[in-house]
């Protein structure tokens, strides 16, 4: 394919155009220059300074320390941990999943560094089985996150069982889906 000596000619006058819009001016922050950003250049240290506002006050990631951090990115992990407060069981059983070992331990601290916050454990079932049977099954499940949270730091005067078996369905129906969902222990803080 052949170009014209007008195409070439553009190509070129678009390419240092470009070139041109894109280059630097060479200034630095160091030169005394502002560049209107809110975010001042990051630091020996690696933190940064977001300003807001016009009195220029600003918040500095460098001012934390590697440990506060660490501390605060915890905290947030088990908060979004303790926002699962429904836990569920597999048929017939009354033992706590693998998955749910890590949420419970989140609440059971969360519970004993608040010693007057308590906690109703609320155990059901779904719709096969008698209505006996089905209480049962779900005060068994109740009672098994019980003692998983006052092994983990919970205080027993915290904690309040009540089971209401399959009387209180999560989903109504009668397939695998809606019995799955009708397994389960719900947390609820008082």
């Amino acid at each position: 394919m052949i170009f014209s000596a007008q195409s070439k000619a553009f190509a070129l006058l678009l390419s240092v155009g470009l070139v041109a819009g894109c280059s630097s001016t060479g200034g630095t922050s160091e030169d005394g220059g502002e560049f209107g950003s809110d975010v001042s250049a990051v630091d020996q240290e690696g933190g940064s300074t977001v300003y807001g506002g016009d009195d220029q006050s600003g918040v500095s990631s460098s001012a934390m320390t590697e440990e506060e951090r660490m501390a605060a990115r915890e905290q947030a992990e088990q908060q979004a941990l303790r926002e699962i407060t429904v836990f569920y069981f597999d048929f017939d059983t009354a033992e706590i999943k693998q998955e749910a070992r890590d949420v419970l331990v989140a609440h059971a601290r969360f519970l004993a560094n608040n010693p007057g916050q308590n906690v109703r454990i609320e155990g059901h079932a779904d719709e096969r089985g008698t209505k006996e049977y089905n209480l049962a099954l779900g005060e068994r499940r109740a009672n098994a996150v019980q003692r998983f949270l006052i092994v983990n730091g919970a205080s027993r005067g915290q904690l309040e069982t009540v089971s209401y078996g399959e009387e209180k369905p999560a989903v109504m129906g009668s397939s695998e889906s809606a019995w799955a969902q009708n397994r389960r222990v719900e947390l609820v803080f008082e």
